[in-house]
């Protein structure tokens, strides 16, 4: 019995360390902008608000203060339900 549950450890904490490390901010991409307010729940590069760590961690779809990386030069120009990206947090 000691032998599943400690099987059964091991594996649960591979998996929250995985899950740790994808929480960190998206490796920097140069020739990308940081444009908040478009990304999905779940699918943000990094910063967004209280309760949350990083990358993949928003709570609702065009969360103001999380980022995505986009083209540079488009993300004033992508429409979402919410209104359009912009370059700094949105109120």
């Amino acid at each position: 019995m000691k032998t599943v549950n400690f099987a059964l450890a091991a594996a649960l904490a591979g998996t929250l360390g995985a899950a740790a490390a994808q929480a960190g901010p998206v490796a920097p991409q140069p020739t990308k902008d940081k444009c908040y307010g478009i990304s999905l729940a779940g699918k943000n590069d990094c910063k967004a608000g209280a309760g949350t760590s990083c990358a993949g961690t928003s709570h609702v779809n065009y969360q103001a203060d999380a980022w995505k990386y986009v083209t540079r030069g488009t993300c004033a120009k992508i429409k979402t339900p919410k209104g359009v990206g912009s370059l700094s947090p949105k109120a």
